[in-house]
């Protein structure tokens, strides 16, 4: 854990964008949270190569079609991040969601008038496990 930080924290970084861009900082603010309070049955991670693309793994909730499985996803932050919402894709066959096609749902991109910039990577990650148990159908979903 000590290695992630110091590693996350360093100058030179190698990051395409300035670190006292706010979305730099803020991912980074993001980071250090996770890894101090993670996320039950989920690991969430930033790329090494882009702090705008981060990776997930989901643990299928208990007491559904899920449960027992592993669902990795991604997230795409856009550089202007927290005012602008990511892209959201789980790339794991689930028959919830079509593999690799960005979600629909008020967290994403999809629908940025409903964003809010408070909501962090967290709240994202768990927006999508409740989006993921939810039964109702939408855009990106089978």
């Amino acid at each position: 854990m000590c290695f992630f930080l110091k590693f996350w924290g360093t100058s030179e970084s190698g990051f395409p964008m300035a670190e006292n861009n706010l979305a730099f900082i803020r991912l980074k603010n993001d980071y250090k949270k996770i890894i101090l309070d993670p996320i039950p049955n989920v690991l969430a991670l930033p790329s090494p190569s882009s702090l705008l693309e981060w990776h997930f793994v989901l643990l299928g909730s208990i007491d559904t079609p899920y449960e027992g499985g592993y669902y990795h996803g991604k997230l795409l932050f856009p550089n202007d991040f927290p005012f602008k919402p990511p892209t959201i894709l789980i790339l794991t066959p689930s028959g919830r969601f079509e593999p690799n096609k960005p979600l629909c749902f008020s967290m994403s991109d999809y629908h940025p008038e409903t964003w809010n910039p408070s909501w962090t990577v967290t709240t994202i990650i768990m927006g999508v496990i409740s989006f993921m148990n939810d039964t109702a159908m939408t855009t990106g979903s089978l």
